[in-house]
């Protein structure tokens, strides 16, 4: 798990729900951080800009925790670094 990618997300989310980021864990739930689910989309939006992303909806669902957040971002930004054979192959 990236110590990058974490503190970001503890930013983002202390940024958006206005609470220091030292109250926040790997293992705090959206739930117990109030996260409703419109925060929740801007949430994920926010985190898609600045990884530079995108973050399907169903890996969204899925994502109930800080830390479920952190490892769905660390595969994404991976599999995002992994170059697409098809695409280069059709410029």
């Amino acid at each position: 798990m990236s110590d990058a990618v974490a503190q970001k997300v503890l930013a983002a989310i202390a940024q958006m729900k206005k609470i220091p980021p030292d109250t926040i864990t790997l293992d705090s739930s959206l739930e117990e951080l109030r996260i409703d689910s419109l925060d929740g989309l801007n949430l994920f939006f926010d985190l898609e800009e600045a990884f530079d992303i995108s973050i399907p909806d169903e890996a969204a669902k899925k994502m109930q925790s800080v830390r479920q957040i952190v490892e769905g971002l660390d595969q994404l930004i991976a599999s995002k670094s992994t170059p697409d054979t098809m695409s280069a192959s059709q410029d």
